[in-house]
């Protein structure tokens, strides 16, 4: 059966009353709260008594006054037919996502609770929260062609081709990648220097520099009295940055005579597959 408004109880209330005997005053004290003369029924003797008959009082209108004088062979019993009977607590499994309004979860009530995400238990206290920048801000790019370095002098490594930039915060014009927010990120580079034509290399280096200033990673090779062709290194850093920080890659080859050479590939593959700089926050 469909019902407008509030369906009606589908059990019988068996309503709460009070019974007094033994009484020669004319008042009697309810054990329950009421409003007014009108929220109860007072029968007296198997007789109903009018409203008007008697009065209430006192705190939460519980002193009856009657219209008379009770002797101690008299019964009154009142019986209770406005009032709030008790708090209902809802049975178990019989609150669900469609009874609860929207936004009614708020932090403040997840705050040092215990939550369990997919079968993961995850500790929330104070003002932490699950997820924030973590997985939405990551990147890889390389370089697609060979870059010739001035010998001697640190420069940028021009990464100018993205293979995935997730937030887009890397930039394939000034080669940076800027943190989209407060946290701990980490940084990995893949790449070597090739000495020019037929000369050596004497060392080669490699940097991760935060804001264009400070080297918070570094990498060395130092080939003098026993020069080599080509050298490659591999750099990784778990880094804290501030938003607005940014990350560069650096290097510097010393060639014995001439400027090396930033290799794209390894000269047996796909362009840029022997060169590589990503990262992605990780707190």
């Amino acid at each position: 059966m469909t019902y407008i408004g509030q369906q009606p109880s589908t059990t019988f209330d068996s309503g709460i009353q009070d019974r007094f005997t033994g009484l020669t005053t004319n008042t009697v004290t309810l054990t329950h709260d009421i409003s007014a003369e009108t929220d109860i029924l007072v029968v007296w003797n198997n007789i109903v008594q009018d409203s008007s008959t008697y009065s209430v009082g006192g705190v939460g209108n519980k002193t009856l006054t009657l219209g008379g004088t009770l002797s101690s062979g008299d019964v009154v019993t009142v019986y209770y037919t406005n009032r709030v009977m008790q708090s209902v607590s809802p049975t178990a499994g019989s609150v669900t996502t469609t009874t609860i309004n929207d936004g009614a979860v708020t932090n403040a009530k997840l705050a040092n609770s215990s939550i369990t995400l997919n079968g993961s238990a995850v500790s929330l206290g104070g003002s932490a929260t699950v997820g924030s920048d973590f997985g939405s801000s990551y990147f890889v790019a390389n370089r697609t062609s060979d870059e010739t370095h001035t010998n001697s002098t640190l420069g940028t490594i021009g990464i100018n081709n993205e293979i995935v930039d997730v937030g887009g915060n890397y930039n394939t014009s000034n080669y940076r990648y800027t943190a989209p927010s407060t946290g701990y990120y980490f940084f990995y580079s893949v790449g070597f220097f090739h000495a020019n034509a037929s000369s050596q290399l004497k060392r080669v280096e490699f940097y991760f520099k935060k804001n264009s200033s400070n080297y918070v990673a570094e990498q060395h090779i130092d080939f003098r009295d026993n020069e080599g062709r080509m050298a490659g290194c591999t750099l990784n850093a778990i880094l804290s940055l501030s938003s607005g920080d940014y990350i560069e890659w650096w290097g510097m080859a010393d060639d014995i005579s001439g400027n090396p050479t930033f290799k794209a590939n390894t000269g047996s593959g796909d362009a840029g597959a022997g060169n590589q700089f990503g990262g992605w926050r990780v707190s």
